[in-house]
């Protein structure tokens, strides 16, 4: 029997129950703790959608919804009065708009990575955060989509961005240009994430579809599921199709950002053309993904109480690799630097001190500050496992990286190459909502996720399960034989 299949006994079944809490010399800390059954991981995953929601998701929700509506107004702001309402001027045309853009690209990336990289190494800690991370990853993708449609001018044509047959052949999109390879970039990731997300939630749909007492959650579970029924051909076809989608996803975590780097790299502005964009804004983007996984588990996982299923032990594996993200992203800092100053390119080291000591100082520390040092307090377990510090680190390094984007992008352009062109960006108060207003769509599909769809995934948590019990009797039978 494979892997999922072992995950999908019945969920009446109880196994002999196996104390995963135990403190054990020489063994990891379970992935499943509690004393947990099949039946009970159902359960504990299931109550999610069918119990009443605390009052705190009302009020999150509520909140939230406000927000995306108030953004979705100032959209339409925008479109009847133009893209002016934005502190965009001469010589900073690409501004909050492009950052906010490159920003929630990157906080698409955790997803794919935990999901399709860590699932092909057979990585089992990813069970139980995957599918949130996942979740995020499509509701990220949607906040970036906005942003090139709006960014446009006149938002009404924004379908001049995709390749569609016309007679006006003048009007084609320029293939030459990295904004389109943007469209096409996102696009695949996009769809690609979707699929993939959709494909691993079927045989939990299915049993939600099985325990809902409401004729019409039953009915709309059902489409979803595709007629799931468990048997050994649905599992043999299922797991083909997710390990081939895995594969197919796991390049677009380095392409995607790679592609959104190129908005920048193949310019001739100082500071942007630059090789070393694709692989530091990779590693910016993984980190940024991961921080904002944890800023999400952690309060989920305490809201409805499913500590046994999301551990300490995912928690700190996210740190160390926040940790090790962190790390890359500073030294990609310093060879910037560093490059800058040793090919004595005088437009390129005026650049980077300019960011340093110029009039953007202030963000360009503040990057600093999030970014490199406050990851590096990750090399403390005490702080690598307390929940309040992983939280405030992950909050910082969100900002962190915001700023970053907006280092990268205002800088360069406020003063490039004739200081008679100089000036000084200020944003309007329309850009500072319509980033808070991002964040209201984000948390918002992410509330009704929680609220509506598996937030683990049921079957491969009850395939680590069958492993740690099975690795458990395998130890006290070797315990048995040693006395």
């Amino acid at each position: 029997m494979n892997r999922v299949n072992m995950a999908t006994v019945a969920s009446n079944y109880n196994p002999r129950e196996i104390d995963n809490t135990a403190d054990v010399p020489g063994r990891r800390a379970q992935l499943v703790t509690g004393n947990q059954t099949y039946s009970s991981i159902t359960n504990m995953v299931c109550r999610v959608a069918e119990d009443p929601q605390p009052l705190l998701w009302y009020v999150l929700f509520g909140f939230s919804s406000l927000i995306a509506v108030m953004f979705l107004s100032l959209i339409g702001y925008l479109i009847l009065n133009g893209v002016g309402i934005w502190g965009n001027m001469n010589p900073v045309f690409w501004a909050w708009p492009i950052v906010n853009f490159v920003f929630w690209v990157g906080i698409a990336h955790a997803g794919t990575l935990i999901s399709a990289i860590l699932f092909l190494f057979r990585q089992n800690w990813r069970t139980s955060i995957n599918r949130a991370s996942e979740a995020m990853t499509i509701f990220a993708v949607v906040c970036a989509g906005i942003y090139p449609g709006i960014h446009v001018g006149r938002a009404w044509l924004a379908f001049w961005l995709l390749p569609y047959p016309s007679l006006n052949l003048w009007m084609w999109p320029q293939f030459r240009s990295p904004l389109l390879w943007d469209v096409f970039a996102v696009g695949t990731y996009a769809s690609t994430s979707l699929v993939f997300w959709y494909m691993g939630m079927i045989p939990d749909i299915a049993t939600y579809r099985d325990r809902s007492k409401s004729p019409l959650r039953r009915m709309v579970y059902g489409l979803l599921c595709l007629g799931w029924t468990g048997s050994s051909r649905h599992w043999l076809v299922y797991e083909k199709a997710y390990t081939l989608l895995a594969a197919l996803a796991a390049p677009l975590v380095l392409s995607v950002h790679t592609v959104v780097s190129f908005d920048f790299a193949v310019s001739q502005v100082a500071g942007w053309h630059t090789t070393i964009f694709p692989p530091y804004f990779v590693a910016g983007a993984i980190f940024s993904g991961f921080a904002m996984v944890v800023t999400l588990l952690v309060p989920s996982r305490a809201i409805y109480k499913l500590e046994n299923l999301i551990t300490l032990r995912h928690l700190e594996n996210m740190n160390k690799i926040i940790l090790a993200t962190g790390t890359l992203v500073g030294l990609a800092y310093a060879t910037e630097a560093y490059i800058a100053w040793y090919s004595m390119n005088q437009y390129e080291g005026f650049t980077f001190l300019n960011r340093q000591f110029g009039p953007y100082w202030w963000a360009y520390w503040t990057m600093v500050s999030c970014n490199v040092i406050s990851p590096q307090l990750f090399w403390f377990k005490k702080l690598r496992t307390s929940l309040f510090w992983m939280v405030v680190i992950c909050v910082f390094v969100n900002i962190g990286m915001w700023f970053e984007r907006f280092v990268i992008t205002v800088t360069s352009l406020s003063r490039d190459f004739l200081p008679s062109s100089w000036g000084y960006f200020r944003p309007t108060m329309y850009d500072g909502l319509m980033l808070f207003g991002s964040f209201g769509i984000f948390m918002s599909l992410y509330l009704l996720f929680c609220r509506f769809l598996p937030i683990i995934a049921m079957s491969e948590v009850k395939g680590i399960l069958s492993i740690e019990n099975h690795a458990a009797h395998a130890h006290d039978d070797s315990h048995g034989q040693s006395h």
